[in-house]
């Protein structure tokens, strides 16, 4: 997760501005413009991370090493930019929440040891199902596949395989960050805190039908399949979405969800 505070990111502890004068008041974004700006600004970021994928011309398939590099370079490079969208969003929006910017997006030091505990023990639950089926599909026991998780050998057999830093380096770490750390601030203002966990997801969730137009490409299965796997895809990745968006805000928020909730829409008051 991209939230590592622990009294937390004021992300949603818009504090409440100035009384200005009636002139400027009326003069600034109203809630309806500020929320199409971070609607916009959420889905410039999604378009922009699926498309960085598809500025490499190839004929090769997407698990080719070649082809996975080079989609290593364009995505890291979008995602080192996406902090810039949020600056942008509260220059155009006017919302300035008292925090820095790596504050805003999760970033802190402070209660980053339980911040970063609880939630990995979350979700060492959620898939104990899997992993207890997994050790009893294997062939081994459980001495014996420890000694190969364990194992130097095996750790440096997965560092050279891309496919491997795709699906558990890359991929994770600029999703959380682009997906989660970037939009929810932006979000969260708009929507308050309980929308913005399952509206968030849905851009996370939309983002992945891009498969379909490789899987199309190349004929990896039926038009009907493709269609089905990528529906399934979409509602598990909007699922777990919305999990990681509600560790976010329980682990980067300084207040009660109520509070917080209530200090990002007196944000908008404007005066």
């Amino acid at each position: 997760m991209a939230a590592l505070g622990g009294d937390g990111l004021r992300l949603l502890s818009v504090s409440r501005p100035e009384r200005q004068p009636e002139s400027a008041a009326l003069g600034g974004p109203g809630p309806g413009l500020c929320c199409w700006v971070s609607v916009f600004s959420c889905l410039s970021l999604a378009c922009s991370y699926v498309g960085s994928l598809y500025v490499w011309k190839s004929e090769l398939p997407r698990d080719h090493p070649a082809v996975i590099k080079r989609r290593f370079t364009s995505v890291l490079v979008v995602s080192s930019l996406s902090p810039l969208c949020v600056l942008l969003w509260r220059e155009l929006t006017g919302i300035q929440p008292g925090t820095s910017l790596l504050t805003l997006m999760g970033f802190r030091l402070e209660g980053i040891f339980p911040a970063a505990l609880l939630p990995l023990l979350l979700t060492m639950i959620l898939f104990l199902g899997p992993l207890m089926q997994l050790s009893m599909d294997c062939p081994c026991d459980l001495a014996d596949g420890l000694k190969v998780v364990l194992a130097p050998r095996s750790w440096a057999r997965c560092l050279t395989d891309m496919r491997w830093l795709r699906n558990q380096v890359i991929a994770p770490l600029t999703e959380e960050l682009v997906f989660r750390a970037c939009m929810l601030p932006m979000l969260a203002p708009c929507t308050g805190l309980g929308p913005a966990v399952f509206t968030c997801p849905l851009f996370f969730g939309v983002a992945h039908f891009h498969h379909i137009f490789e899987q199309l490409r190349f004929r990896q299965s039926s038009v009907g399949s493709i269609f089905l796997s990528a529906a399934f895809q979409f509602s598990y990745t909007a699922v777990f979405g919305a999990y990681t968006a509600f560790l976010f805000i329980r682990t980067a928020c300084v207040t009660t969800v109520q509070e917080a909730k209530e200090s990002c829409t007196g944000g908008f008051q404007r005066a």
